[in-house]
Order: C-alpha cells, then sequence, then structure tokens
C-alpha cells in the first residue's frame, strides 16, 4: 500500500508540472507572437512625420499647397488612431487567445488524468463485501451504502442479483422475460436495455453504476460481483 501512495503522489506531482510547463510554454508563446506583431506594426506618427519633412524641406507659400499639407496632416491623424485601435484589438485577442488555450490546456489534461483514473478503477474492479437486497423495504445495501429503489429497478437488480449466483448473463430480452413473466422471444432487447439504465440512474452514483453492473458485449449484462457477498432478505 506504501509503494502504490507514493506512484500515486508521484504522477499527480508530474501531472501538475506537465500543466505548469504546458501553460508557461502556452503563454510565453503568444507573448512572443505579440511582441513580434507590435515590433512590426508601423510607427502610428510616420506618415505625420513624412508631411512634416515635405513641409520643411519645400517652401509651400501658396493657400492651396498648404490647403493640401492640411489635409495630409489630417490623413496622417486618422491613420494614427487607425493604428492605435488596431493594437488594443491585437492585445485583446491575444489575451482572449491566451485564456482559450491555458483552459483547452487545463481540460485536456483534466480529462487524461479521469481517463487513467477510469482506466485503473476498472482493472481494479469495485470491492463490494456486501449486497444486501431488501425487497420489503425497496432498499439496497452496498457496503455500508443504502440506496432506496423504485420497485421497477429493485426488480432488475433482483434478477441480474440472482442470475449472478447461477453465473449467467442476462440478455435485455430475458431480463424483461424474467420480469415481465413472458418468454424471451416475446420481449425486446430494448425494454431490458431501459431497465438497466434506469437501475443506474437510480443507483445515481454513475461510476459506481456502471461498473457494477457489467454489460458484455454481444451477450447481456450480469453484476461484477462475488457472487458469495449477495444476500436477499
Amino acid at each position: 500500500m506504501r509503494e502504490t501512495t507514493t506512484s500515486v503522489t508521484e504522477a499527480r506531482l508530474a501531472g501538475n508540472r506537465v500543466a505548469a510547463i504546458g501553460i508557461f510554454a502556452v503563454v510565453a508563446i503568444l507573448g512572443a507572437a505579440a511582441v513580434f506583431l507590435f515590433l512590426n506594426l508601423p510607427d502610428a506618427n510616420a506618415f505625420n512625420a513624412r508631411v512634416e519633412r515635405i513641409f520643411v524641406e519645400n517652401d509651400l507659400t501658396s493657400e492651396a499647397e498648404i490647403k493640401l499639407l492640411e489635409i495630409l496632416a489630417q490623413s496622417g491623424t486618422a491613420f494614427s488612431d487607425t493604428l492605435t485601435s488596431y493594437r488594443v484589438v491585437i492585445f485583446v485577442l491575444m489575451i482572449f487567445a491566451a485564456a482559450l488555450l491555458v483552459a483547452a490546456l487545463v481540460f485536456v489534461l483534466t480529462i487524461i488524468v479521469l481517463n487513467r483514473r477510469m482506466g485503473e478503477i476498472e482493472r481494479a474492479g469495485i470491492q463490494i463485501n456486501s449486497l444486501i437486497i431488501s425487497r420489503a423495504d425497496r432498499t439496497v445495501y452496498l457496503n455500508n451504502m443504502e440506496f432506496a429503489l423504485t420497485q421497477a429497478a429493485l426488480e432488475t437488480l433482483a434478477v441480474l442479483a440472482e442470475a449472478r449466483m447461477d453465473d449467467d448473463v442476462l440478455s435485455g430480452a430475458e431480463i424483461e422475460a424474467v420480469i415481465s413473466g413472458r418468454d424471451a422471444t416475446d420481449c425486446d432487447e430494448a425494454a431490458g436495455a431501459t431497465r438497466i439504465k434506469r437501475l443506474r440512474d437510480a443507483l445515481g452514483n454513475q461510476l459506481m453504476s456502471e461498473l457494477l453492473v457489467r454489460t458484455i458485449a454481444r451477450r447481456g449484462y450480469m453484476l461484477s460481483i462475488d457472487k458469495n457477498v449477495i444476500r436477499m432478505v
């Protein structure tokens, strides 16, 4: 147990390091891209400086020439304002992109960690030491957990428990046949599958219900617990 705890702790620390490195890399790349864009944008005052240079180097005295320079100066001011707004837009987009990439990275890492944990749990199985089904109280006891089920969900679980004690795997049609009292050939597979879904919903904990009620491909359903721990009262 000590080695397992150490392994889990090390894996968690390694995952945290990977997340921190990934977030730092995303922010660094976007920061470098933002600096590159800002440095390569033209100077907002370059147009006005060129107009001023033309005015100084040339002897412009006529009213028409002075009017033309005023128009050019106004165009330079508009150009400067446009570049300023571009800088603001680029800055906001960079921040938005950084936030999205960091969030995506965190979500991906979270999904990977959850999938690994799910795989470990599936390989280890649920350690259920006691499964008590009380028909009178419509209650199921899994270890120290109590579940109040509907009559339909309780019947489905009871059928699966009886089949597990006989090492049988029941199809959806067979589950529906046992509960309804009809022949399996007259029952629909989807009806049994619906009963299984309602049982899992009634148990509430999706992880526990999915692993407790095991689906076997092309065969049916069974309880994935030791048959010796099942009691019907």
